[in-house]
């Protein structure tokens, strides 16, 4: 992979926004059904051009936390805003709130008819109206970028499974998002794949895109995340910087799941 990736934002949201929160979580709570308890009034703040890892075992939370941010779950409870503005007021306009947040899930979802090219221009030209020459030169720009400027006409079949997650990333890079959300996007790689898509979070991370990732790659947390938050139960239990957390974790059951972490060869 060569150059750097162009991160999002309009001029307009970077300079109303200023340093406020880009996404804000206050007092969430989900459940399904009447005793499952998925998030249980889940504070969070993350602030622009910084990445947030959200850790913790299968079933804490992370991915569903995700899924509200993205309006893809319907809270039960509290309240979510997007640069300030509540997106979980019924009056917000969902399909608007989605254009500005891109998504990328373990599951890479292209779709196995079309082209690599089709697979990214598609949301652009479909619900940004962007003309299809921009589209295009958009898209190329990216695939370059990430590694794969050859594999624009290829289908997802022809493609590894750390290519195609690559090729999912820059889906959600080409409408240009204001905030992106990673849920567990190398949790379906061969071990000898992940790198290369860490490689990407990586350069965004330096190219200043706002990030929150659910992720089970420890180190990969500690090195790239600026906040870093142990789910438990539906809660986010405990919350620090990465050297603090994985340093010097303040809550017993934060220190119980690094060990286990650590035992599995994993931190």
């Amino acid at each position: 992979m060569s150059g750097t990736v162009e991160t999002a934002g309009t001029n307009e949201e970077e300079g109303a926004a200023g340093t406020a929160p880009v996404l804000r979580l206050e007092a969430v709570r989900k459940t399904y059904g009447r005793e499952s308890v998925v998030l249980r009034d889940v504070d969070l703040e993350v602030a622009p051009h910084t990445v947030t890892a959200l850790i913790g075992a299968s079933g804490s939370g992370k991915s569903t936390l995700l899924r509200c941010a993205n309006l893809l779950e319907e809270i039960d409870d509290g309240a979510i805003y997007l640069d300030g503005d509540e997106i979980t007021d019924p009056r917000a306009d969902v399909d608007a709130v989605r254009r500005r947040i891109g998504v990328v899930f373990q599951a890479y979802n292209l779709f196995p008819h079309m082209t690599v090219l089709d697979n990214i221009t598609l949301a652009p030209r479909r619900v940004h109206r962007m003309p299809r020459a921009e589209a295009a030169a958009r898209a190329h720009e990216l695939l370059e970028r990430l590694g794969l400027g050859d594999r624009a006409r290829a289908y997802p079949d022809r493609l590894s499974g750390g290519q195609q997650q690559r090729v999912a990333l820059v889906r959600a890079l080409a409408c240009r998002p204001r905030l992106l959300l990673l849920d567990e996007i190398t949790a379906a790689l061969d071990p000898e794949l992940v790198g290369e898509v860490l490689a990407v979070v990586r350069d965004l991370k330096e190219q200043g895109m706002t990030m929150v990732l659910a992720t089970h790659e420890m180190g990969f947390a500690r090195e790239v995340a600026d906040q870093v938050c142990f789910l438990d139960g539906g809660v986010i239990l405990e919350r620090g910087a990465p050297e603090q957390l994985f340093g010097a974790p303040r809550e017993d059951r934060t220190r119980q799941f690094l060990q286990r972490i650590i035992q599995a060869g994993r931190l």
